[in-house]
């Protein structure tokens, strides 16, 4: 009985003794522990979403890509899955898992020696103690942590909260954090429409997500996959039946579908610096923001075809400058191939090797080991580019243009796609054996010619080339702001440096509405005449006189106002300017957001100032809105991560569109229009006029065969360096320029009609295709007189062109006109404007004023010109 009584008060010592240590242990381990209750309010990383105007994912910005989900919103199935493979008694333990560590105990001893692993028996509330709160070490000493930060845990949140941190935070693999990123990164679907197979796969990840590869690892993959599936069946989360299903089932992967994404790779940049700017970095990359933008992937997809387009046609004209590379040996000529490194803009079409040349045609072999050919009509273009803008000699022959071996790139031709499809179907492999191209030599290069392989019937492509020349495009609602397109350039690959929004340059003629706008509202109407003669200015002491020319070198001598703009005409322009003043040409410029500050020189009339696109379209949208300030805008909303608007660019107030139940019989709530009117819209109205015969009957008279109103003005700088053309049709506003990134010119006969307007052309054929004409609108309290565009005088009878001109009321043309010969800084409405006006009937043939050679010298207090615009004699600004 002793020996009995003194076993048990050892054993009882010990009890007190593991007691004691157990809870020095706690107490020991529970201190300095992190403070849990953060994770009551914790916002984990969250992507942002970007979606062009149509909710077609454009971007998505994120540290980690994780969509966070709430727990309400996750199917039972989903749930079901982890918590059969993680910790079915999830919902019943407090924290730690008696029967779950019992459990592994026994699994461990059975394994014990064999190099396994332990296993971890560590509930999921254990699991987001560690993800969230300690590190990834393996120790006695982080289990007790976790053990002891999952009791708390449980005791401060509920069971739904813990599990919503734990799906939503867990790495999936696939760079995919949490369940609904996972979901769709693996087989591109929401939650809810996920399968019991899918489901169970996703399930079967958190323990090593890189393990269960399907593509590495397919049979691990499907045979975790099916273990979780029937701990799904034992729990009851699943019938036999369902299972059974489920495990017949391959893993099949689906990447993002292409359709619901739209690639915009300048515009996207865009809206990553303004989100940068509005909310900073953190908020861009973890807050989980929902952004809608105004791009329409329509309207993005014609402008940048439209302007790669027009790109490469220049660059055709310009000459053929060799291939991107070659190879020399041609075994495996498909693999090598797709070994070699492609330029950046290569993507646009496709790589091709030369297989073989003849006299008419050169057969090609693809990436994809598809065969092909070159035609010799698609090689005529290519003569070789000299110096000094000089081509070579057009091509007779195929290899005249193409070698054996050269690299080069090529698109297929339209109406191809049928046998290119089919022939990729067929398993073309690697197409031409070497011995079907070249007799190999010892060294394994090409030397003679054996046997050419034919290509598949039909299958022509056509020689492309990068182009060397870039430019930028935007495309914009005039009425909004909303940027509905931007081309930065030929491609971002080449270069994300943003043209249409980033590169400063100067307009040319495209600003010279700014210039007639300001006389119109000075006193100048439509039909005002202005001196066309040689027209020199002093630019002060020690400085040369400035001469500015016509582009066609000659003189029209008293010339209406629309003339001057339809014809760009550049002294009549700067006489203009001379005559009303910088001071006021510079106030519309500013008010109109062309720059910030115009320099007060005469120059800066003929657009010697430095602009981008963006500003450009934005000042021309503002002609055909009637005057009316917008500001660009390349997102419409953003909301944070609960779905509250956090930023909107329309914030105009509208009481009652919000918390009214929709019926047909309700009236449309009417929301003001607070825009800042910056110009009298009766002249503004009068320049869109103008700018309209611009298209019909000026520079830009190619668009004229859309036969829809539409108006614009061309832009050509100095040297033919930049090409410019901005113009709008009643609701839509698209400006572009086209120049080399170093300034260089683009060629003796190069304009903003022979380079821009084509591409504006298209742009406004594809995107205005299928909807009726509309007119400019025109505001009340104009005059419209039929009169002779050529004259400016009302029409007579048997004038076969008359117009239909805007006047305002008392402004109208009489018979007889005065003109603005600019020696005198007055307009025509001045008391003492007689002074610097003349009368045409008293000029003679010859004289200065009358457009002779022997100009006067018009002093410009206080002005200089801009030497880099500065052209001297003959030409100037298009």
């Amino acid at each position: 009985m002793r020996v009995l009584l003194s076993l048990f008060s050892a054993l009882m010592l010990l009890v007190l003794v593991g007691i004691g240590g157990v809870a020095f242990a706690l107490h020991h381990y529970a201190q300095g522990l992190p403070d849990y209750t953060q994770l009551k309010d914790y916002e984990p990383a969250t992507l942002t979403r970007v979606h062009a105007g149509d909710g077609r994912l454009l971007a998505e910005f994120a540290t980690e890509r994780r969509i966070f989900v709430p727990i309400s919103a996750i199917p039972k199935r989903v749930i079901n899955a982890f918590l059969s493979a993680e910790d079915k008694n999830f919902y019943h333990h407090g924290g730690v898992d008696p029967e779950g560590i019992a459990r592994a105990l026994v699994e461990d001893l059975r394994h014990y020696g064999n190099g396994r692993r332990p296993s971890g028996a560590s509930t999921i509330t254990q699991q987001v103690a560690k993800n969230f709160l300690l590190t990834n070490e393996v120790s006695i000493a982080r289990k007790i942590k976790e053990a002891i930060l999952a009791v708390r845990m449980e005791q401060a949140f509920t069971k739904d909260h813990i599990l919503e941190l734990y799906l939503n935070e867990i790495f999936l693999g696939n760079r995919s954090y949490g369940v609904a990123a996972a979901a769709l990164n693996y087989f591109n679907k929401s939650l809810d429409d996920l399968t019991v197979a899918e489901a169970a796969y996703l399930g079967a990840l958190p323990k090593a997500p890189n393990n269960y590869n399907p593509v590495r690892n397919p049979e691990g993959a499907v045979a975790r996959r099916n273990w979780v599936i029937g701990r799904m069946q034992e729990n009851g989360a699943i019938t036999a039946a369902e299972a059974e299903e489920a495990r017949t089932q391959p893993i099949q992967l689906h990447r993002r579908d292409d359709a619901a994404q739209f690639n915009a790779d300048y515009f996207v940049e865009e809206v990553r610096r303004t989100l940068t700017d509005l909310f900073g970095e953190k908020m861009l990359y973890e807050g989980g923001l929902s952004v809608r933008t105004s791009v329409d992937p329509r309207l993005q997809t014609i402008a940048t075809r439209a302007m790669r387009a027009g790109l490469v046609s220049f660059d055709r004209r310009h000459g053929w400058r060799g291939p991107i590379g070659h190879m020399d040996q041609f075994d495996n000529w498909a693999q090598r191939l797709r070994a070699m490194p492609a330029p950046g803009g290569a993507e646009v079409w496709q790589m091709a090797v030369v297989l073989d040349v003849q006299p008419d045609v050169a057969l090609i072999g693809l990436t994809d080991g598809t065969r092909g050919q070159i035609p010799m009509s698609e090689l005529k273009w290519a003569r070789r580019a000299l110096d000094d803008d000089r081509l070579g000699s057009e091509p007779r022959h195929a290899d005249d243009v193409l070698k054996l071996g050269d690299v080069v790139l090529v698109d297929l031709l339209p109406g191809q796609e049928a046998a290119k499809a089919a022939a990729v179907a067929n398993g073309a492999g690697e197409g031409v054996k070497p011995d079907e191209i070249r007799a190999p030599g010892r060294s394994g290069k090409a030397t003679r010619t054996v046997k050419t392989g034919t290509p598949p019937a039909g299958l022509n492509y056509g020689l492309r080339q990068i182009p060397e020349v870039e430019g930028g495009l935007v495309a914009m609602d005039p009425h909004t702001g909303r940027v509905l397109a931007i081309v930065g350039g030929f491609s971002a690959k080449i270069s994300v440096f943003d043209r249409a929004t980033q590169a400063l340059r100067q307009p040319g003629s495209a600003f010279k509405p700014f210039v007639y706008l300001a006389a119109l509202n000075n006193g100048f109407t439509p039909s005002s005449l202005i001196l066309d003669a040689p027209f020199t200015a002093s630019q002060g002491p020690g400085m040369p006189v400035w001469r500015p020319g016509n582009y066609e070198h000659n003189f029209l001598g008293p010339t209406p106002l629309r003339v001057g703009v339809e014809k760009s005409l550049n002294v009549m322009t700067a006489r203009l300017a001379n005559g009303i003043g910088m001071d006021k040409v510079a106030e519309y410029a500013e008010n109109f957001g062309v720059v910030d500050k115009l320099p007060r020189m005469l120059s800066m009339s003929l657009g010697a100032g430095d602009t981008t696109v963006l500003r450009m379209a934005t000042a021309y949208s503002m002609l055909v809105n009637g005057g009316k300030r917008i500001v660009p805008s390349f997102i419409d909303r953003v909301q944070d991560r609960n779905g509250k608007t956090v930023w909107r660019h329309d914030n105009r107030a509208c009481p009652g569109c919000s918390n009214v139940a929709w019926s047909p019989a309700l009236p449309v709530p009417v929301i003001p229009d607070d825009r800042e009117q910056v110009a009298d819209p009766r002249t503004v109205y009068q320049m869109v006029s103008i700018l309209e015969g611009v298209v019909q009957r000026g520079t830009g008279r190619a668009i004229a065969s859309l036969n829809r109103p539409l108006a614009g003005k061309t832009g050509t700088t100095s040297d033919s360096n930049d090409a410019w053309f901005v113009g709008f049709s009643p609701d839509l506003t698209v400006g572009l320029y086209v120049g080399y990134d170093q300034p260089s010119s683009l060629g003796t006969h190069e304009t903003g009609a022979s380079v821009s307007v084509p591409i504006f052309k298209q742009v406004m054929a594809e995107a205005l295709a299928d909807t009726p004409p509309t007119p400019f609108r025109i505001p009340p309290g104009l005059l419209m007189v039929r009169v002779n565009p050529q004259t400016g005088r009302p029409s007579q009878p048997g004038d076969r062109n008359s117009i239909w001109e805007a006047f305002v009321p008392g402004t109208e043309p009489g018979s007889h006109e005065n003109v603005l010969d600019g020696s005198q800084g007055l307009s025509p409405g001045d008391a003492a404007g007689a002074a610097a006006m003349t009368d045409p009937d008293s000029m003679e043939p010859g004289s200065a004023a009358a457009g002779g050679l022997t100009p006067g010298v018009a002093a410009v207090p206080g002005a200089g010109t801009a030497a880099v615009t500065t052209n001297t004699g003959t030409g100037g600004l298009y």
